[in-house]
Parts: structure tokens; C-alpha cells; sequence
């Protein structure tokens, strides 16, 4: 992983590929001064949202349609096969294709005929008490993520799930094709056990389970991160459903969650870390259950989650403009930190375990919280790093600190980029989830308020 920068005619020839290897706006010719022009907001928005989405179109696992764990433009791989197929970052790329459709890179018809390969696909693939693995194979056959996690992931498969349910919204009125679609992804949805994953009644949600290993990996989910989604749609659930109990002593730790902080001026409105001192998190909790959850107007006993978000974003912001270990490059126009690949291998970065890396999902995901900070790092990034600019947009992390990046990609961090992107803009994930009336019905029972 501490390979060192890529040769500079490598960098040259990858960017000179382009964005998307296809019809993507490039800028190509010089004014007369001989400066590059400079793009307006909508335009760097849309290259952005154009590069990404391409992770999940051009740079999808060909026999399922889903999306690969990883893309590496140097073509070096770790042990395991480059085509493993990740469950959670094709959740997020089912709806990175919603923003082909809507930003016009692809038409209806295409995005319709891949999103019935991929459901496909999922209908065949191993699933275990109704929940997918962390990874599959083009086989659709589980491969194990860790040691003993070799069945269902609950988390993985509660972003997936969010992402076929937009997907179902978008598509439920359409043609007799298009209802179909959605048919199937409701069977799919119906079919996840959540309350299995409640290890024989506790009032807690688990991670994984396996039918070799069982409950060994002992993993409850309690206290806030990235899951809030898995419990809601498991109190959701018309099938499958958990009670509110296990949303309230599992999850919000009987309380336990409100044990907030202060941090850069700013309340943390829940309490990050249970077992350790550390104010926020990395960003991506921030991210990954909002991609369909609208955190505008969502509230319930324990926080307000606009303001419990914008607060996490405007944290790791004034972080790196404090920059209190003077790394190199950050700044107003540079900043967030994430769980990426870094200088040692992939680490979960955030202010009290900052590697000097930034993570350019950070910011970018961020940007309905910090639309003006968001912007400016997304110009910074084009206009003046754009060697750390590849094929599907930002490479996913960099150290100017260490003169280190790779050519490498995630697709749990590409993915929320184009998605939050569009929230930002138009609303399309959040109004077409926030619709779903199983959802409502689900933080209605969990005692949320939303906006309508």
C-alpha cells in the first residue's frame, strides 16, 4: 500500500484518458493568454457528478452490473480477485445511476436494463437468513471479507437496501418493464430477516452472522455511526420488523447515545464514540444513511439530525483550517478527513487520528452541510491538484504532507459523492426515498419527525 507517486507520465496519460472515457466536457483548448478558462460551479458540478457515476457505469463488475469493491488505475491488486463485487458500495452506485438518468449521461431505457441485470443478479446470489455478504463473486457466490465473516452483513445490506428502494420509487409508476423492476426489488426487501439478526430476541441489531461460525464475530451495533439506516429499516420492515425497543436500548444505548460534546465551537448532538474520548468521527457517518434519508427536518428523541450532520461536517472543516499539526496543504480549500486509503494502509481518519491525509469523498459528500466550503474544495481539487484527477473523478485520497497518492479507487467513497452531490442540487434521493411509505411507517414506529 506505501507505494510512492505514480511516474508523472502515468499521472499525464491517465488524465489526458479523461473523465469518463466517453462524451464528457474536457477543457482542451487554451484562451489567448494562454490560461486554461475556468469552469463555472454547475459545470464542475456536473464533471464531478460525470466522473464518479462513471465508477458504477463504465467501471461496474460486467456480469452482475454492481459495483466492484475497487478500481485501480495502476492495475496492482491485493491477494483476492479485482472483481469482488461489494454490497454496500452498490447500494450506492443502484443510485449513481438514478444520477446518469437525471444529469443525462444515460438514457432511461439503459439504466433500466442494467438495474434489471444487477436485481437479477442479487435474486440468485448467496444470502443468508435474507441478508447478502460484505462481498460476493461475479459467481454471485459469497467470498469472506475477514476470517469468520463469510455470511450476511446487516450493514452492507442496509445500504444496498436503501439503494433499491430509490430505485424502486423512481421506477413504481412507470412502464409494465419498469413495475416489474420495482416488483421485484419489494420481494427482495421483504425477504431480509432483520429481526434473525437480533441474536434470538436481544433488543440489539448484530452485524453478521454466519452457518459456520454463528454469532462468533460478537459484533452488536449500538451507539452512533454509520448503521442509523440499518434500524430504520428494520423497524420498517413489513415482514421482518424489530421493535422500538431494540432501537432505543441497542442502538441509542438506553439513552447512552445523548452523551454529546463540545468540539471546535460546535455540540456533536450524539455521542461518536462509546469506549474512547474521540469528539467526532469520520465523515462518512454523515453520509452513508443520508444518501436516502433525509436528515432535513428528521428528528427524534436523541438529536436533530441537520443539525447533528452539519455540526460533524463544520468540525473536521475547522479542524484542518486550525490545522493544528501544521500538515502541509490544508486549509480553507482543502480539508475532511474519512475512512480511505492512506500512507498506512486504509485508515478511518479523523481530527484525533489524522495521518495527514485528506480524503476527497469528505468534502465532497459533504456538500449539502457545507455547500461553500464543499465548493471550494471541488475547485481547489480541478484547478489546482488536478494531477490527483483520474478517470472516475478524485483519486481517493492524497498526503501533500507525504508527496503521496495512488491512482486508486473505493467504491464506498465514490459512491456518495455523485449522490449527496445531487441531493445538494436538486433533492432527487431524498424526496424518492423519503416517498416510500414502509419507511415512513418505520420511523413513524421508532417515533421520528420528518419533514413531508
Amino acid at each position: 500500500m506505501k507505494l510512492v507517486l505514480i511516474q508523472v507520465l502515468v499521472v499525464i496519460a491517465f488524465h489526458l484518458i479523461g473523465c469518463n472515457g466517453s462524451k464528457a466536457t474536457e477543457i482542451e483548448k487554451e484562451n489567448g493568454n494562454g490560461d486554461v478558462p475556468q469552469l463555472t460551479d454547475t459545470e464542475l458540478l456536473d464533471r464531478v457528478q460525470r466522473q464518479t457515476f462513471e465508477y458504477f457505469w463504465d467501471g461496474a463488475e460486467p456480469i452482475s452490473g454492481l459495483a466492484r469493491e475497487r478500481i485501480h488505475l495502476d492495475n496492482i491488486y491485493p491477494a483476492h480477485d479485482k472483481d469482488i463485487i461489494t454490497i454496500g458500495g452498490s447500494g450506492f452506485g443502484l443510485m449513481a445511476i438514478l444520477v446518469g438518468v437525471e444529469r443525462n449521461f444515460i438514457t432511461r431505457e439503459q439504466a433500466l436494463e442494467r438495474l434489471e441485470r444487477a436485481v437479477e443478479f442479487l435474486e440468485n446470489a448467496d444470502r443468508f437468513h435474507g441478508a447478502w455478504p460484505h462481498w460476493l463473486m461475479p459467481s454471485g457466490s459469497v467470498t469472506p471479507f475477514s476470517a469468520k465473516d463469510n455470511g450476511g452483513d446487516l450493514v452492507e445490506t442496509a445500504f444496498l437496501v436503501q439503494g433499491l428502494l430509490t430505485v424502486k420509487e423512481y421506477f413504481k409508476e412507470g412502464s409494465e418493464r419498469e413495475k416489474q423492476l420495482a416488483d421485484k426489488i419489494q420481494r427482495l426487501w421483504e425477504a431480509v430477516e432483520w429481526d434473525w439478526y437480533t441474536k434470538n430476541g436481544e433488543n440489539v441489531l448484530y452485524w453478521h452472522w454466519s452457518p459456520n461460525y454463528a454469532w462468533d464475530m460478537n459484533f452488536p451495533v449500538g451507539g452512533y455511526n454509520e448503521a442509523l439506516i440499518m434500524y430504520v429499516l428494520a423497524a420498517a420492515s413489513p415482514t421482518h420488523p424489530v421493535t422500538k425497543a431494540v432501537y432505543e436500548k441497542g442502538w441509542a444505548r438506553n439513552g447512552g447515545i445523548t452523551n454529546d460534546t463540545e468540539f471546535y465551537g460546535l455540540r456533536t448532538e450524539l455521542d461518536h464514540y462509546e469506549h474512547d474520548n474521540s469528539p467526532v468521527g469520520p465523515l462518512f457517518w454523515a453520509h452513508y444513511s443520508y444518501l436516502g434519508l433525509n436528515p432535513k427536518g428528521l428528528s427524534d428523541q436523541y438529536a436533530d439530525y441537520w443539525k447533528l450532520n452539519t455540526a460533524h461536517a463544520l468540525i473536521h472543516y475547522r479542524y484542518c483550517v486550525d490545522n493544528p499539526n501544521n500538515f502541509e496543504g490544508y486549509g480553507e480549500d482543502c480539508w475532511g478527513l474519512t475512512s480511505s486509503y492512506s500512507v498506512k494502509g486504509y485508515s478511518a481518519h479523523r481530527p484525533d487520528e489524522d495521518l495527514g491525509v485528506i480524503s476527497p469523498t469528505a468534502a465532497l459528500s459533504s456538500m449539502p452541510y457545507t455547500p461553500d466550503q464543499s465548493m471550494r474544495f471541488l475547485r481547489y481539487m480541478y484547478e489546482e491538484q488536478d494531477s490527483l484527477i483520474g478517470k472516475y473523478g478524485p483519486y481517493d485520497a492524497f498526503s501533500l504532507e507525504e508527496n503521496w497518492y495512488l491512482p486508486r479507487y473505493l467504491a464506498i467513497d465514490q459512491g456518495p459523492i455523485p449522490v449527496m452531490i445531487e441531493n445538494h442540487r436538486s433533492g432527487l434521493f431524498w424526496n424518492l426515498f423519503m416517498k416510500n411509505e414502509e419507511v415512513r411507517a418505520g420511523l413513524d414506529k421508532l417515533g421520528f419527525q420528518y419533514a413531508d
